[in-house]
């Protein structure tokens, strides 16, 4: 059983409560890509088996959310779990609000928050923060493609946006009220989409125990090469099925594969077999899913 599951997490449930009840179903390796707050919900992209290889090639970097922003407070965590550590002024002007959001479209600077999983010495960044230990974290460059206002709330309003990976959406909405002189926090998250895994076509934990008992839980997981699309594909000959299937490096050249830049997917008769490299002239392995003993 090898492949991604488009999951759908519920609030309530960290990233590594739903691998755990995943692995337990499946009986497989399983990993998560683009961990999502315990207390947000939505799309979580699940590897089973062989797919856990494949992490560091999938295309998650376009990821879009649904969330509430509330003028209520600031908090020390920028959501609703955390601590008022400022008090709110009602909601600003909705031009103004309108403006900065503006602002903050494009390539922006962000501050990860002290209560993420980013590791400090190996160690969580929330974890020390949960310690009283002060945690400063440096500015990063991430984009904000789009932010769209679907609503107002009775202290806020609902928002959707956009965004590549790293952005930290309740970090944005705390710097939406800091640039607005509104203190603000997120008050509720929603991811929809992570590259081309999308809430539509998702399932929930309960829909796979249900498959499971069904004997139909393989139909709920996609194949190995299905978020891999972005990646040029080359096709190699039969005749060169023992060597590619051993993770021997061949000459590019006999692949048709001299100008192929980064990595790229490698299929044997129609069946992805791993991602390699052009290096040099020689086509150089760095996964493979599929091996010359099966």
């Amino acid at each position: 059983m090898n492949g991604f599951i488009d999951l759908i997490k519920p609030p309530g449930l960290s990233s590594g409560g739903a691998v755990a009840a995943v692995k337990r179903l499946t009986g497989e390796k399983v990993g998560h890509a683009g961990t999502l707050d315990p207390e947000a919900s939505g799309v979580l992209p699940i590897m089973v088996g062989r797919a856990t290889r494949l992490l560091n090639f999938f295309s998650e970097k376009e990821k879009t959310y649904i969330a509430e922003i509330s003028f209520h407070g600031a908090t020390d965590t920028q959501d609703a779990q955390g601590q008022v550590i400022e008090k709110g002024c009602g909601k600003p002007d909705h031009q103004a609000f309108l403006r900065v959001l503006e602002e903050l479209t494009g390539e922006i600077d962000q501050c990860p928050p002290a209560y993420s999983a980013l590791k400090r010495d190996g160690t969580p960044l929330y974890k020390l923060a949960r310690q009283g230990i002060e945690v400063k974290t440096e500015s990063r460059k991430t984009w904000i493609y789009a932010i769209d206002v679907l609503g107002e709330t009775e202290d806020g309003y609902m928002i959707r946006v956009q965004c590549g990976g790293g952005t930290y959406i309740r970090t944005l909405c705390h710097d939406i009220g800091q640039k607005l002189h509104h203190p603000a926090h997120m008050k509720f998250l929603l991811r929809t989409q992570v590259g081309i895994f999308n809430i539509e076509n998702g399932v929930t934990l309960e829909q796979l125990q249900e498959a499971k008992e069904n004997g139909m839980l393989e139909g709920c997981i996609l194949p190995m090469d299905e978020p891999l699309g972005h990646l040029p594909r080359i096709d190699v000959p039969e005749k060169f099925e023992k060597q590619v299937l051993n993770g021997v490096a061949l000459l590019a050249q006999w692949l048709h594969a001299e100008k192929v830049e980064g990595p790229c997917t490698v299929y044997l008769q129609n069946e992805l077999v791993g991602i390699a490299r052009n290096v040099e002239g020689l086509m150089k392995f760095h996964v493979i899913v599929k091996n010359y003993a099966e």
